[in-house]
């Protein structure tokens, strides 16, 4: 196992630095200090082909001009932020508004879009990166100067991992997540909508025409969401159901998951034999199946459409802060913040 690094281009002046993890089995992971993003995973299918299974660009320009959030952290806090305010212990924040009225993905100027410090780093079973960066107090309208602490690793077993810390000076909100788009059929040659996808949730939010949660808790039987036997990602986007066709066709939804690190979300591309599973501490998991991803974009020889990659966003609930009956995403003065996900790619044999 080894890493490797070079520098990849220039931003404000400073080095873009591109690291790649790469383990025993010919399992590569590349990622950059800019916003953390991943901009290649290449895993084998069924035949020892190694293909990368992630949506990005050849060149560093792209995730600067017109990139929807491919591979990156997303923070302070990921999804929306209804009318970009929040109150805490008394006082209103005005946040960064950026969609419409809202607050998305940690504002225009989240942390997809900083340069992080990031050092490669070396354990007995993994290599990895660690990328660290300091958000300072009142950043995109939070409180609190917050130190966060992103580390990606990649082991022999083709495993994942990222670990999440993150620690304020003053109480503020704190909801991070990974944006990868998967697309397990390699090097994007189908889109996803024949991929099974099985999420161990009896629970999905409601979404308004903003795609913000209503606070209603949906029981998901009998409906396209009902993901606990699995279900092709095509049943729902022809489902027709209200709640598919305000995001567009598809999912945008948060689940709320009923288990965690015990194979509560399974990805699987039939034809490839690729399977990814994905075990997290987190409450839940908001599931994109690139319903408005725009068309045309060149993603290494392949044109970016609908239905092309499916974020898998592990993660608090969104806009939890508006809704005491979700999980909080508070993070108290001097109280670390730290989380852990773990995507483990395979192959069926059948």
């Amino acid at each position: 196992m080894k890493v490797t690094y070079e520098k990849w281009s220039e931003y404000n002046g400073k080095d873009v630095l591109l690291f790649t993890l790469i383990n025993n089995r010919g399992v590569e992971l590349s990622a950059m200090n800019y916003g953390c993003i991943v901009t290649r995973l290449c895993v084998p299918d069924r035949n020892g082909n190694i293909e990368n299974v992630v949506l990005g660009f050849d060149q560093f320009e792209p995730y600067v001009e017109n990139a929807p959030y491919f591979g990156a952290v997303i923070g302070r806090v990921a999804g929306r932020i209804r009318e970009a305010s929040f109150e805490l212990d008394g006082i209103t924040h005005q946040l960064a508004k950026n969609e419409n009225n809202n607050h998305l993905h940690g504002g225009p100027n989240g942390f997809h879009r900083v340069l992080w410090q990031a050092e490669p780093i070396h354990r007995d079973d993994a290599v990895g990166v660690v990328f660290s960066y300091t958000s300072p107090d009142g950043e995109e309208g939070y409180p609190g100067t917050l130190d966060v602490q992103v580390t990606y690793w990649l082991n022999n077993d083709n495993e994942w991992t990222i670990t999440y810390r993150a620690r304020s000076d003053k109480t503020t909100l704190v909801n991070l997540t990974n944006h990868t788009y998967f697309n397990l059929s390699g090097n994007g040659k189908r889109d996803i909508l024949d991929h099974t996808l099985t999420i161990q949730s009896s629970r999905v939010l409601e979404l308004n025409e903003e795609l913000i949660p209503t606070g209603r808790i949906l029981d998901v039987a009998g409906t396209p969401f009902d993901l606990r036997h699995g279900k092709a990602i095509r049943e729902a986007v022809e489902s027709g159901h209200p709640q598919v066709e305000l995001v567009g066709g598809g999912y945008d939804h948060p689940f709320w998951l009923e288990r965690h690190h015990d194979k509560e979300i399974v990805l699987d591309d039939q034809e490839s034999g690729r399977m990814l599973t994905v075990e997290t501490d987190e409450v839940g998991v908001v599931v994109y199946t690139s319903n408005q991803l725009p068309e045309g974009m060149d993603l290494g020889g392949v044109r970016s459409r609908k239905y092309l990659g499916i974020c898998l966003e592990t993660q608090g609930l969104p806009d939890a802060i508006h809704h005491p009956q979700f999980p909080s995403v508070v993070l108290p003065a001097g109280k670390e913040r730290l989380s852990t996900t773990v995507y483990r790619f395979g192959v069926r044999t059948s």
